[in-house]
């Protein structure tokens, strides 16, 4: 019989991480991000808790990943500890070792809970070479629509979903060179990017985004229905 693998302690503590990917980084893909935080922990000695079984892995849970070529201020994972650590020395270890551009912002200690099931919106910045009154016109009929199908390629195929049921609201900022649009997504199954809320904006009102938007996402965490606010995930008790 094939020999058991030891079994591994389980975590100590649990800290609870916001970082921020910025510049060229945001093209950073998920899964490239995940090694190079592997790779940073670990060149850190960060005193990780391990996974049991046969291929152990460092305890990180990451939650609610932007799109690539997204850049964002609210990137969350959470990682467990082989032995009790101050969040501020292990924000100054990672702060050392990753690139600049993936930039760690804030490290605290978890209350414990799901962090995935506190991030339900998010807040984005959607910077686009549009005509300003044309955007205007062009959310004003999106946000007049019950329903704006849009479509995406998937690892299952086309699928066909309403965008604008994610859509808690959407304004247009001033901005020069073009229409700055600020979007609150609810985060919804299936998950509803903003580039396919720009799609949805082409379909319902004709909006012509120009090449390339940049978009940035600024808050993420839990939607306040009776404010419209996003709220601080790290902040949360429970």
């Amino acid at each position: 019989m094939r020999e058991q693998p030891e079994q591994q302690a389980p975590p100590v503590q649990r800290l609870r991480i916001r970082y921020a990917k910025r510049g060229r980084l945001r093209f950073t893909s998920h899964r490239d991000f995940s090694r190079a935080f592997e790779r940073a922990i670990f060149r850190a000695r960060v005193p990780m808790a391990y996974s049991s079984g046969f291929n152990p892995h460092p305890r990180i849970s990451y939650a609610g990943a932007a799109p690539t070529g997204s850049a964002s201020e609210a990137e969350y994972l959470e990682i467990g500890l082989a032995e009790v650590a101050d969040p501020a020395a292990i924000k100054a270890l990672l702060e050392e070792a990753l690139p600049d551009g993936l930039d760690v912002l804030e490290v605290v200690e978890s209350p414990g809970g799901s962090l995935a099931d506190l991030l339900t919106a998010s807040r984005w910045l959607i910077d686009t070479t549009a005509d300003q009154a044309a955007a205007a016109a062009a959310v004003a009929a999106f946000l007049a629509s019950d329903e704006v199908l849009v479509q995406r390629m998937t690892k299952k195929g086309v699928r066909e979903f309403n965008c604008r049921a994610a859509v808690a609201s959407l304004t247009v900022v001033e901005r020069a060179g073009g229409a700055r649009l600020d979007l609150l997504l609810r985060h919804v199954v299936p998950a509803v990017r903003p580039d396919d809320v720009l799609t949805g904006l082409a379909a319902a009102g004709g909006l012509e985004a120009g090449e390339s938007p940049l978009l940035t996402r600024l808050a993420q965490g839990p939607y306040d229905e009776s404010t419209g606010e996003v709220g601080d995930p790290l902040g949360s008790r429970g």
